[in-house]
């Protein structure tokens, strides 16, 4: 027992130490979609906002109703919640962290704000992020 938690304390160790901020060009890139999803989401756009997702049925959306899986079942989420341009109100984000953990993933730690016209709702999100295909998508999310 004491050589399986030795092994696992290591591997955690290892891990912590492996990430790193995200590089230069990386934040850039990142930032540059986060820029789109917002514009779109202001437009009342969802399918535009929805580009910065993968576009497969591993994509992983966890909010206040649970889990979600599938491109398509996250974007029917949205619709649902956000029916009207009203209810999608002004999107705000405000990055908090980025971490790298290899050359293909990224960890984004941030805050949202929705202006509407009665209330305010705000958040965080944990994104993460993988490079595919020579593109940076949200492979999942926590938004709470």
């Amino acid at each position: 027992m004491k050589k399986l938690l030795t092994v696992l304390a290591l591997a955690l160790t290892t891990c912590i130490l492996a990430q790193k901020p995200a590089n230069k060009k990386t934040r850039e890139q990142v930032q540059g979609i986060f820029d789109k999803q917002i514009t779109a989401w202001n437009e009342g756009d969802l399918n535009a906002f929805m580009n910065g997702y993968w576009a497969d049925k591993r994509l992983l959306f966890v909010g206040s109703r649970g889990p979600t899986y599938g491109y398509e079942n996250t974007l029917k989420g949205y619709q649902k919640g956000y029916p009207t341009k009203a209810a999608m109100g002004t999107l705000k984000f405000d990055i908090i962290e980025m971490r790298q953990w290899d050359r293909k993933t990224l960890q984004v730690i941030g805050k949202f704000t929705l202006v509407r016209e009665n209330d305010t709702p705000t958040g965080h999100f944990t994104l993460l992020l993988r490079k595919i295909k020579g593109k940076w998508v949200i492979v999942s999310d926590h938004s709470s």
